[in-house]
């Protein structure tokens, strides 16, 4: 790792990509995320890259489907409006078993919304917002440096299980700039290789590869579908990711994620300064959920609380981990408002 560097979050993101080997990216504008694709637009030549901007959301997302064929790390970025637009394209891209990488940086909604930072795609990132049996790999970083390591690791694990992998951030992850350390470039060399499956060409002396996700007979594509479902097992099982933080002795369970989870450190120390024992459960991967290490807690704790900048997503998640053994209450905010940790240590007193 390099020595620290001021860098906007956006910003931060694409370095990682190209740094963790992506040299293909496509996308469309759209703010709070633009400055991604601008960052592309300028570096991707520097490194003999190829960067094109899409026509929209809806043929970025085919231009991801037909790059991430030749087995090369691709990646797309955008914001919530523009994510709803590519889910056809998501389902499609899950169900050929290709990996790739996806980035939203959340805005507030429903609709058109606003461009303020808000947490209201989790259902639609974790539960699939697409059709059909699938899931993404959903990470969801509280810094720029949680960031960009995520990003390397999300081209690493969506080659690993030839899966789409999302990075769910929101406006103010991805407009604040803090110091952050970068990775060496990783050697292209040393990059997976997919040529037993890849679109190569047909020069190579191989038998024809077919990349799809269709299958007309129903017996062949549950037969697909299962080798999916056995795929997301072992991503179950491999790939979870948290945090405990103040976590050894709390009677009160602040659960929160990305930019909240960051905030709501600081309601926990607020909290011990009031004889309040309280501590925060961030989940990194909100899907594969961390249920069994949340529900570890179900006997310890008094109260679970769930903080999000949505009208409660997450909390239904935190609500299958406490199966119903200990009260779980909620506090968001919505529309692009982010809550201060004044109200929301005024609530969490008001509750204990």
């Amino acid at each position: 790792m390099a020595e620290k560097v001021m860098v906007k979050g956006t910003e931060a993101i694409a370095e990682a990509a190209l740094r963790a080997g992506c040299r293909l990216y496509y996308g469309y504008p759209i703010t709070p995320q633009s400055e991604l694709t601008e960052y592309m637009a300028r570096r991707m030549p520097e490194i003999d890259g190829t960067f094109l901007q899409a026509e929209s959301e809806v043929a970025a997302v085919n231009m991801i489907y037909g790059a991430a064929c030749t087995g090369k790390r691709v990646m797309t970025s955008t914001s919530s409006p523009g994510f709803s637009l590519m889910q056809e394209g998501i389902s499609y891209i899950a169900g050929a078993e290709l990996p790739s990488v996806f980035v939203n940086v959340v805005r507030g909604g429903p609709g058109l919304g606003d461009i303020q930072p808000a947490q209201g795609d989790y259902f639609q990132a974790t539960k699939g917002g697409g059709h059909g049996d699938y899931k993404l790999i959903v990470y969801g970083p509280e810094s720029l440096q949680e960031a960009v390591e995520l990003t390397g690791k999300s081209f690493d694990v969506a080659d690993k299980y030839r899966t789409p992998v999302l990075i769910l951030a929101d406006g103010m992850l991805g407009q604040m700039m803090e110091p952050v350390s970068f990775p060496d470039f990783v050697d292209e060399k040393e990059l997976p290789d997919h040529s037993d499956w890849a679109m190569t060409g047909t020069k190579m002396e191989r038998d024809a590869h077919r990349v799809t996700s269709f299958n007309i007979d129903p017996y062949g594509l549950e037969e697909m579908n299962k080798r999916y479902q056995a795929r997301y097992k072992e991503i179950i099982k491999n790939e979870k990711m948290y945090e405990e933080y103040m976590l050894e002795d709390a009677d009160v369970v602040i659960v929160a994620y990305g930019t909240i989870g960051r905030i709501a450190k600081s309601v926990a120390k607020m909290a011990r300064e009031k004889g309040v024992k309280a501590g925060v459960f961030r989940p990194i991967t909100l899907w594969p959920f961390p249920y069994e290490e949340l529900a570890k807690y179900n006997d310890q704790a008094k109260l679970f609380f769930t903080v999000e900048m949505s009208a409660g997503q997450m909390i239904e998640d935190v609500k299958l981990s406490v199966n119903g053994k200990k009260p779980v209450e909620f506090y968001g905010r919505m529309g692009g408002v982010v809550p201060t940790p004044g109200e929301i240590f005024a609530k969490l007193m008001e509750l204990v």
